[in-house]
């Protein structure tokens, strides 16, 4: 259970940052993603998307998880149904907004989070 529910303002307010609604919406489609994969995808620092994943986990909009030295995020499993319609909604309403970024991130061989006797 979520310690501080989750708003509407608080939720269109993180989302307003574009680099914010991106990464909602990639992981709609994940069930999880590496810190590292979302970089590539969205071709910006890793800064600057720790950053902003640091914001929406502190809003419980995801949670973490370390394994080694990755940071797997992905939606919150104690999101309101509201605020999950609100991101599957906005996810899937242009099929052309994350054209690209799915693009990359389908196309990304992901080698830079798994074990090496993964790659």
């Amino acid at each position: 259970m979520l310690s501080d529910p989750l708003t509407p303002p608080a939720l269109f307010k993180a989302l307003a940052d574009d680099t914010r609604a991106r990464i909602c919406a990639l992981l709609v489609d994940s069930p999880e993603l590496c810190v590292c994969e979302l970089t590539g995808a969205l071709a910006l620092s890793q800064p600057k998307i720790s950053r902003h994943l640091a914001l929406l986990r502190k809003l419980n909009v995801l949670m973490d998880e370390r394994r080694g030295q990755w940071v797997y995020y992905r939606l919150h499993p104690d999101l309101p149904v509201w605020a999950s319609e609100v991101l599957r909604q906005a996810a899937h309403s242009q099929p052309c907004w994350l054209e690209a970024e799915r693009a990359r991130l389908a196309g990304a061989a992901a080698t830079c989070c798994e074990p090496p006797a993964r790659r």
